[in-house]
């Protein structure tokens, strides 16, 4: 008689920095990950977090600053920065981080709800909390990082 296998159900994660403290979001929520390297346009009255605009093949999307939206105060964005471009909703949106650090295959039996505040961040914003090992990962609630609605008026905003 053949043993079983008994297969836990993982989720996989784009892990990346805002500081030292580590984050995450569904990999299936990720379209790409690319490089600040062309230049941000600016948004007359866009909400203080909104970086601005990148044209990406043709596509106007939004840039958030993450720091800057969940309040958080941290050194300039350096070399290693990346924008993680998103599906929020239909809209397409960029989220400006310190860095990509992997993807990670995680046990869901691994994943917590999050406590009211964590990391400075408001639990809001989060959709839970992984522990591997000794590691925290706060996974982030995307549908809240920026809303569908603020995404398409940052669009309008730019195409207008």
């Amino acid at each position: 008689m053949k043993k079983e296998e008994v297969r836990e159900e993982t989720t996989q994660l784009v892990v990346f920095k805002l500081g030292e403290e580590e984050f995450g979001v569904n990999i299936l929520q990720v379209r790409e990950i690319e490089k600040l390297d062309q230049g941000l346009t600016r948004v007359p009255k866009a909400p203080h977090f909104v970086e601005g605009v990148i044209n990406l093949r043709g596509e106007i999307i939004p840039i958030v600053d993450l720091r800057k939206r969940f309040g958080l105060t941290l050194p300039p964005l350096g070399l290693d920065s990346r924008v993680i471009i998103v599906e929020v909703g239909e809209e397409a949106v960029g989220m400006l981080v310190d860095a990509v650090v992997e993807v990670l295959r995680v046990p869901v039996s691994a994943i917590e709800s999050a406590p009211s505040i964590t990391k400075g961040v408001n639990s809001y914003y989060l959709a839970g909390v992984a522990k591997i090992e000794e590691r925290l990962i706060v996974l982030l609630n995307l549908e809240r990082a920026l809303s569908p609605e603020e995404a398409e008026e940052l669009s309008k905003a730019e195409l207008g």
